[in-house]
């Protein structure tokens, strides 16, 4: 590999960015996708080898090319270390995701009630710009605190992140949306938010919840149907979703 195509390469993963590496096999010729304009057969192999996460051989006019995906780390960003929190986090890692809770009140953000997980204790804000939420990440709010979960949302509805959930009832994020309105935020921002989190399973434990918010942020990764946003249905008889009341 050239000197100048491996600074590159390097560049790109250091900003965690997608990109992939293509060899010519005949003679070692090299391109970097999407840095770099590609003939349309070329780049949609290279598309597609960075939706599959697999590196493989491709032929095309002739030539045989190894078409070699870096994705940058999923990443899944918890806002509160609340007992849902405990239990979304041994799911992560067998998921393919690094997880990583924020949460300023140390006495929940601690080693002990979430180990195997990056702790943040700064406020939501601060983290938010430092994390950085890409295209690779899963935004997720537990706390019901506007101090803790508005900030998150706010940053997270500016990036690019392809999941952002909020824990709540029906009645909580409407006024969760008016407060996100007064952020600047539109409703098209806003509709990315599943709110309630979650598949809707009925799920009232910690642990139902966890698995309901799991496999919703996994739906939405693969874009299955049922990892989009879901329009929100008036209460009924009182009924708030999930168990979690207002």
């Amino acid at each position: 590999m050239k000197a100048e195509i491996l600074a590159r390469l390097q560049a790109e993963r250091a900003a965690q960015r997608p990109v992939v590496l293509l060899t010519r096999m005949s003679d070692g010729e090299q391109h970097l996708w999407p840095q770099e304009a590609l003939p349309g057969a070329l780049a949609e192999a290279a598309r597609d080898a960075l939706g599959r996460e697999k590196a493989t051989n491709v032929d095309l006019d002739g030539e045989t090319w190894f078409v070699h995906p870096h994705n940058p780390p999923l990443r899944i960003i918890v806002v509160g270390a609340v007992h849902i929190a405990q239990a979304m986090a041994p799911m992560a890692a067998p998921l393919g995701f690094e997880m990583i809770v924020v949460d300023p009140r140390r006495a929940f953000a601690t080693e002990e009630r979430l180990p195997g997980v990056t702790l943040r204790t700064d406020w939501p804000d601060e983290a938010m710009a430092e994390l950085k939420p890409d295209a690779r990440s899963a935004v997720v709010t537990l706390t019901h605190d506007p101090k803790l979960d508005d900030p998150a949302l706010d940053a997270a509805l500016r990036s690019q992140a392809f999941y952002i959930g909020a824990l709540g009832s029906r009645r909580t994020h409407a006024k969760r949306v008016a407060r996100l309105k007064e952020l600047g935020h539109g409703d098209d921002a806003i509709a990315r938010i599943h709110a309630p989190v979650g598949l809707d399973i009925e799920a009232v434990t910690a642990p139902e919840i966890a698995v309901s918010v799991m496999a919703e942020i996994v739906a939405a990764r693969r874009g299955a149907a049922l990892g989009e946003p879901r329009p929100l249905p008036a209460p009924q008889d009182g009924r708030v979703s999930i168990g979690i009341s207002a």
